[in-house]
């Protein structure tokens, strides 16, 4: 079993808050982590995928949450029953002020994620975000990215591990979903095969009302979609391609990032408050593994060779930086940049105080002074407030590119498989 080193946080969240619900996709290991939780806790845990229990869950939404008022209790894959909302905010309103960690809650579609559904749980829900597995888990070391990023001073470790470009096409492939890990390459084809067919298709079905042939049309986007990761979104263009209404498409998108299987990354902006309004946003696949599988991906040098190796790189990145922050010890938010003359920034991470670190991703072992080109007019844009530039790549050296007045550095994608 591998570790999951959001379980501290997540145990910190139950004494501070009355309701905790745990989001990701399916098959990431939510449950799992959920099971070990409640029996550390000693909380009741009730899995809602059981038919007998869904339907008492639907039949009488409050008289089900009550018959758990008397311990704390673990609800997995709430998401199948909506209506238990407002049963749980009801509930939550009678606790005492100082009850907390009552509902444990976990699901695979992000139906707190609304600021409507967030105002009628006002300070009572903490949400959280569980990914499939990092490299640093799946290793069984403790490193973190974004604690490393925020260091007083970057240095990589003694002994890094060399990592060659073959290994890193390779787990890409392999994705981050706890149970491929030790599967052969054709079992993990047939595992994603049924994780499309029989979850998939199935949680679409059941949070976006869909109208016609949308299985049709989903199994054209997705692949497409897949094959765009680390690239912008442009939805005219997709529907123009795919010879489908452009609002269909981005509603389709919408309802496949709150299923975790996209992520939308949005322009950096200097007002905050514009950040999803003005600019395109870039498209990232949530597990590269499953993106490999939809593209026909399956050995290392059938990706090495393809044209989206490097967009797949980047998403592999930007991803690895939302898995850490589970466990970090700051939070960030995650942008992209890109001007009017088309400079651009990979990753932009912001922290709370409004320094920047900036973050460009490169499939090269080499790395050239036009490699840090965006991050130099990123520079110029917002002044003091960047802290460095980075350029990942497969190299294995920290090296140190000269900047006026700012820190420029290549350093090497192995660093997350430190110790």
């Amino acid at each position: 079993m591998y570790p999951r080193y959001s379980k501290t946080l997540l145990k910190e969240l139950l004494d501070e808050f009355r309701i905790l619900y745990l989001t990701g996709p399916r098959q990431a290991g939510k449950t799992t982590l959920a099971l070990q939780i409640a029996d550390d806790l000693g909380m009741q845990y009730v899995s809602l995928d059981e038919p007998t229990v869904l339907a008492s869950a639907q039949s009488d939404p409050h008289g089900f949450i009550d018959s758990f008022m008397d311990q704390p209790v673990v609800l997995d894959e709430f998401q199948s029953v909506p209506e238990l909302i407002t049963a749980i905010k009801l509930a939550s309103d009678q606790l005492q002020p100082d009850e907390r960690g009552r509902f444990f809650l976990t699901g695979s579609a992000d139906i707190f994620s609304s600021a409507k559904t967030q105002e009628g749980l006002p300070g009572h829900l903490a949400r959280i975000e569980l990914y499939p597995l990092s490299v640093t888990e799946i290793a069984g070391n403790h490193f973190n990215l974004i604690d490393f990023l925020l260091a007083d001073s970057l240095s990589v470790p003694d002994n890094l591990p060399r990592v060659n470009r073959e290994q890193f096409a390779q787990t890409l492939i392999n994705g981050g979903y706890p149970e491929l890990q030790s599967k052969s390459p054709r079992a993990r084809q047939i595992w994603f095969q049924s994780y499309i067919q029989g979850r998939l298709f199935k949680d679409f079905e059941s949070i976006y009302t869909a109208k016609g042939d949308y299985h049709t049309k989903l199994k054209t986007l997705i692949p497409y979609l897949a094959g765009l990761s680390g690239n912008l979104l442009k939805y005219a263009s997709i529907a123009n391609d795919l010879a489908l209404n452009d609002k269909v498409v981005k509603s389709y998108i919408e309802a496949l990032e709150w299923m975790f299987i996209v992520k939308r990354i949005y322009p950096f902006v200097k007002n905050r408050a514009k950040r999803q309004t003005i600019g395109m946003p870039k498209l990232h696949t949530v597990d590269t593994g499953l993106a490999c599988h939809l593209l026909g991906l399956k050995k290392p040098q059938q990706l090495l060779t393809s044209t989206f190796y490097g967009g797949l790189l980047e998403s592999f990145v930007v991803m690895e930086c939302f898995k850490h922050l589970a466990w970090a010890e700051e939070s960030m938010n995650i942008y992209h940049f890109r001007d009017v003359k088309k400079n651009e920034v990979d990753i932009i991470l912001e922290q709370a105080d409004g320094y920047l670190i900036g973050i460009e991703v490169k499939a090269s072992s080499t790395v050239r002074e036009s490699d840090f080109k965006g991050l130099r007019k990123l520079a110029e844009w917002v002044g003091g407030r960047l802290k460095y530039g980075l350029v990942f790549y497969t190299g294995s050296r920290l090296l140190p590119f000269s900047g006026e007045n700012k820190r420029y550095y290549a350093m090497p994608l192995s660093v997350l498989w430190s110790q």
